[in-house]
């Protein structure tokens, strides 16, 4: 093979790993020497608070990232060079500086990401570098899955069918970085100082290490290997917080510390073992709920790349008319969703635990935006701001649809009279109050049965407890029922203007 390019850079963003990469096997196919690099980009970071999980992750898997690339290379010499700084002007003013005639990376379809590369390739091209990107982060991306007559899908269903319907090997196999890894080049000396530490960059150490979260692709993959011997129940154990049964891989797949296709490959083989690369009627139904989950994502991505407007509005335009609780009190109901201090054990739980630990179980998910917006009435983009700066697997796309989905803003959302009672939920998923016990330990001593909803809790339950309501614990903010009849009168402007 012919090497196109000379020297290329390989600028590693949402896609942490070294094997199994699309932007960095087309790199190294390509050319004779690929230098790589990561920018902790000041754009992003400097909005962010000073103890962030995500960065000590990003920077704890960059330290991965940079043994897998030496190991690779057979060598032990700097193979990553990392940087911080803005990256609109760290990319181009590299390129230069290292003489590259190229530069490669994987898509990012974030409004955010698109404005910048989007400066990044026009001062590449005025430097004489081209720009290369390609699909990574997901199997199938933008218009790769169609309706019939050239749409994107707004419903999940018939897109599942035809995302089924379309994967084959050849979507699903890996990419062979290893194949090329002679091309690796070793960064310049001045270029190759060790990854940043936070401190350099004003950050500080998070609990991150106390949570024991597995870094880097090392860990992703240790993660990954743990599943597989679960994966099968997964359909039994995914909604109960106090079980393990989800995969964890979450915030590796946000930021590609495990690969898509990976994940994609054994998910569809353990789903359809018998039916090549079609639907089948074989295999379990743990990994066919799972691959339903990877292709959630595939969906909310190309919802995201379709329709951007709602990265900021509804999904369904009639949706917007909807007036949201607004003044003091809204706030004060909103601080006390965020504190886990509403009275609704299981919803304290979940805010406690993402509070804590930057995760939260997807079944409470719904939960808590459901409680936010048809409980508390209050506006959907409160909350998803609120995950966007607390959760580890932060996730644009993901982390919309999820909300729009509970508020019924979204597209193939739960219908605005479907209301989430938390009490049920909590008495359904957390019977025993494992959940609810660890994190709202005040709680602790209530029987089961009085756990869920402790403002019905027998007297002499209360006094054996030792806990006092209103004082220990907060009394429940809002009355479900109550709040359930004024959501629903705040939904019927939706069918005014969708007239």
């Amino acid at each position: 093979m012919t090497e196109k390019f000379q020297k290329s850079l390989m600028w590693f963003r949402r896609d942490l790993r070294a094997d199994d990469n699309a932007a960095l096997y087309h790199a190294l196919k390509s050319s004779k020497q690929v230098y790589c690099v990561f920018v902790f980009d000041k754009e992003i970071l400097d909005l962010l608070p000073k103890a962030d999980r995500r960065v000590e992750f990003i920077r704890e898997s960059l330290v991965d990232l940079k043994t897998q690339l030496e190991k690779m290379a057979g060598k032990k010499a700097p193979h990553l060079i990392v940087r911080h700084a803005w990256a609109n002007d760290e990319i181009p003013r590299l390129a230069t500086e290292l003489g590259v005639q190229a530069v490669f990376t994987n898509h990012d379809d974030e409004p955010q990401a698109i404005a910048r590369d989007t400066q990044v390739r026009g001062a590449l091209a005025n430097a004489g570098v081209s720009f290369h990107t390609y699909k990574d982060h997901v199997i199938f991306e933008r218009s790769e899955v169609l309706t019939l007559s050239g749409g994107s899908y707004g419903v999940f269903t018939p897109y599942k069918n035809a995302w089924l319907k379309k994967v084959d090997d050849y979507f699903l196999k890996a990419y062979p970085t290893e194949k090329y890894a002679a091309h690796l080049a070793a960064a310049p000396a001045h270029l190759s100082q060790s990854v940043p530490t936070l401190e350099v960059m004003g950050f500080t150490k998070t609990n991150l290490e106390t949570l024991k979260i597995p870094t880097g692709s090392t860990g992703g993959q240790e993660l990954f290997k743990d599943f597989l011997s679960r994966i099968d129940r997964y359909d039994e154990t995914r909604n109960f917080p106090a079980v393990k049964g989800p995969s964890y891989l979450s915030v590796h797949l946000r930021f590609g510390t495990v690969s898509i296709r990976q994940l994609a490959r054994e998910a569809h083989k353990r789903a359809f073992p018998r039916a090549g690369m079609g639907e089948g009627t074989a295999g379990t139904e743990g990994a066919r709920v799972w691959l339903s989950e990877l292709i959630w994502r595939d969906f909310y991505v190309q919802i995201l790349h379709h329709h951007p407007h709602v990265a900021k509005r509804a999904f369904k335009k009639e949706y917007d008319a909807i007036e949201w609780e607004k003044g003091s009190v809204a706030n004060a109901l909103f601080k006390a969703w965020c504190d886990g201090k509403t009275g609704y054990p299981i919803v304290d739980a979940a805010m406690r635990q993402l509070n804590e630990t930057g995760y939260m179980h997807n079944r409470l998910r719904m939960v808590v935006a459901s409680f936010l917006t048809k409980d508390l009435g209050l506006d959907w983009r409160w909350g998803e701001k609120y995950f966007a700066e607390q959760l580890n697997d932060f996730d644009l796309s993901a982390n919309n649809g999820g909300w729009q989905w509970a508020s019924s803003s979204g597209c193939d959302a739960q219908p605005y009279f479907r209301i989430f009672n938390p009490t049920s939920q909590s008495e359904k998923f957390d019977a025993q109050g494992k959940f609810i016990r660890r994190y709202v330990p005040e709680l602790a001593k209530l029987p089961d049965a009085a756990l869920h909803a402790p403002w019905d809790a027998k007297p002499v339950d209360i006094a054996a407890s030792g806990v006092k309501l209103g004082v220990d614990y907060p009394l429940r903010c809002v009355i479900h029922d109550e709040a359930r009849a004024k959501t629903l009168e705040r939904y019927s402007v939706v069918k005014k203007a969708a007239k």
